[in-house]
């Protein structure tokens, strides 16, 4: 339960969304999704102001009127923060800044500062950093004073809790050091991912919204250990880990940062080496919230990053997860998919079941002959492969061996029965 002392020191913040003909299907949902938000970057929300308009105003985004009723508001609630639903141009951002007198900042640098938050791997801090900077820098033209004005707190903090810089030349020597720092890091991860393809070890990649349970899923396919918690972006830095299949199959599972709708382009820039991990994958695993209010909202959000990161083309299979907290009637409209809770042993094994037929799909396959000396190549196969069954031929003393291997693998050539 939190404390008053707890609830006083966070930032009293103001949400602020104009619903356009647009985004009048989504808004109000959007807009909910921002209290989540703010609440993740450790603010209160303290009042709402919405107005609906056929296009924002160009000087201000809300119009004159509403714009009297903002400032009323702030001054009655001693708001520290105003954050906009919308991404703000460097103009607006400085004339309502200047009406207020009160810090204001957009949907963008919102998740901007929730990343900063999360990241743990100094290559995360440089990505989160780089895209912070690139999004502060067009903004300092002219405005200085307004952002010496602005404090602390949500919108100002780096990684690790530092502050941002504000100086236009530090800022571009910064940029181009961190470039160059996630040139080497990017080197690092294209080589690994070069011995992966190598080694023909099947990659499956973890994909969904924010919150939809991707970590527990990880966690409870491979039996490791990392941080899963009921938050937006719990995870930001890409995880790689082992999974056997029930066949003995060995494959890798990567988890990676949660998407969200409207996801800021700075991020989708900075995270491009992490966001290549996923690019890499033989299959993908959509997992999605069954019991979340706005499910079909989060499934479009992630499809449309899918399509626009190239990444559309992989074959996916649906994981709607939560099943304990969705309506018995619950039909899923998305096929191939399985409807499980990660957190549920027997559906885990159905789920394994569900990625070996859908592997199936995907590999080629084979059929040999080993002779009862070649046991060491049994091993290798049910390691690298999908054994899918083997018998002993009595007549002609050996083994026949049938199963799915990748395409390129050496038992695709060797597809034989002498």
């Amino acid at each position: 339960m939190e404390t008053s002392e707890q609830r006083k020191q966070k930032e009293r913040v103001i949400i602020v969304g104009v619903q356009t003909t647009e985004k009048d299907a989504t808004f109000w949902y959007s807009l909910n999704e921002m209290e989540q938000l703010t609440e993740t970057a450790k603010g209160e929300v303290v009042g709402t102001v919405t107005q609906k308009r056929d296009h924002p105003d160009a000087r201000t985004y809300l119009g004159k009127g509403k714009l009297v009723e903002l400032l009323h508001l702030v001054e009655e609630t001693g708001a520290d923060t105003v954050v906009f639903n919308h991404a703000l141009t460097p103009g607006q951002t400085m004339n309502i800044q200047e009406q207020l007198d009160t810090k204001v900042i957009d949907r963008i640098q919102l998740i901007l500062d929730i990343f900063a938050m999360r990241a743990q791997s100094k290559e995360g801090k440089l990505q989160v950093e780089l895209a912070q900077l690139q999004y502060l820098l067009p903004r300092l033209a002219g405005q200085g004073i307004n952002l010496s004005r602005l404090g602390g707190g949500i919108g100002t903090r780096g990684p690790g809790e530092t502050k941002l810089e504000t100086d236009r030349r530090h800022i571009r020597n910064q940029i181009n050091a961190i470039r160059k720092e996630l040139a080497k890091t990017e080197q690092h991860r294209a080589l690994t991912r070069k011995q992966r393809k190598e080694s023909q070890i099947f990659q499956i990649g973890l994909i969904g919204y924010t919150n939809a349970g991707k970590s527990t899923l990880l966690n409870a396919l491979t039996e490791a250990e990392t941080f899963e918690e009921n938050l937006l972006f719990a995870t930001l830095d890409p995880l790689t880990r082992q999974m056997e299949l029930p066949t003995g199959m060995e494959v890798t599972l990567t988890d990676t940062v949660g998407f969200i709708q409207d996801l800021p382009t700075q991020l989708i820039e900075a995270f491009h080496s992490t966001l290549e991990e996923t690019r890499e994958v033989d299959l993908l695993l959509h997992v999605v919230d069954a019991a979340a209010e706005n499910m079909e909202e989060h499934e479009k959000t992630v499809l449309q990053l899918l399509k626009e990161l190239g990444m559309d083309k992989i074959p996916l299979l649906t994981v709607y997860n939560k099943k304990d907290l969705v309506q018995s009637d619950f039909f899923p409209d998305v096929f191939p998919s399985i409807l499980i809770s990660a957190k549920n042993a027997e559906d885990i094994e159905k789920l394994q079941d569900k990625i070996i037929e859908q592997m199936k799909e995907i590999l080629q396959p084979y059929q040999l002959a080993l002779l009862p000396h070649e046991g060491d190549q049994l091993v290798q196969l049910k390691r690298k492969t999908i054994v899918e069954a083997q018998t002993y031929d009595e007549e002609q003393n050996r083994y026949i061996v049938k199963g799915y291997a990748p395409a390129q693998s050496k038992w695709i050539g060797e597809n034989k029965e002498s």
